[in-house]
């Protein structure tokens, strides 16, 4: 396989603080209405009253930290009319802005919605896996932030071989339609059959 560098995600870690969230908006100097990680939260389960008079709960709650998933096999670029976006040598996928045309296709296509237009530059955004940190052989800045550690990088082979192979739990698409340079630990009430719909980010956190 090419050089790939991806992302570990250790969903059993993760406390939802959203530190990789804000350090990823501090560094790029994102505007509003822009986050190009996003920490979501999935719950589900219920309460039962039982016949002693108690209840019994199924609740449960755990947190799933996103950013673009740099894929061995990207729709945002497979779209793009003008080559704006493109997969380097060493697997990071990138916009450029001077092509853009922010005719929004990758938007469209990414099923884990990364892209995001800048209505001020009339031009599509993404996580660049902080390229220019990763020059100097320093991390992203999502992964620095994590206190819980929950967060890292590497080559996709070697995170694969360390951490095991999983790339999908809800709420993150099917792997297949993009093969995601992600490897997962899931919680242990995370599903992993992959949702097949596009990713609705919650919007509700930071702007």
């Amino acid at each position: 396989m090419a050089k790939q560098l991806g992302f570990y995600f250790d969903a059993t870690a993760c406390i939802g603080c959203r530190a990789c969230q804000v350090a990823c908006k501090d560094k790029n100097d994102l505007v509003v209405g822009q986050t190009w990680r996003q920490v979501v939260e999935v719950s589900g389960g219920s309460w039962t009253a039982q016949e002693n008079g108690t209840w019994a709960t199924t609740a449960f709650a755990y947190y799933v930290s996103l950013g673009c998933q740099h894929c061995e096999k990207p729709s945002c670029v497979e779209v793009c009319p003008t080559g704006a976006m493109t997969k380097r040598a060493d697997g990071i996928v990138v916009v450029n802005a001077e092509q853009c045309i922010g005719c929004r296709y990758c938007e469209w296509a990414c099923p884990y919605g990364s892209p995001q237009f800048n209505e001020a530059k009339g031009v599509m955004t993404k996580c660049n896996f902080c390229e220019d940190y990763v020059a100097q052989g320093k991390k992203p800045a999502c992964v620095d932030a994590c206190v819980m550690r929950a967060l890292d990088i590497g080559e996709l082979a070697d995170l694969r071989v360390k951490y095991g192979s999983v790339a999908q739990i809800d709420p993150l698409p099917a792997a297949n339609l993009t093969r995601p340079s992600i490897v997962l630990t899931p919680h242990a009430k995370s599903s992993t059959h992959g949702d097949v719909k596009k990713l609705a980010l919650d919007k509700g956190g930071m702007k």
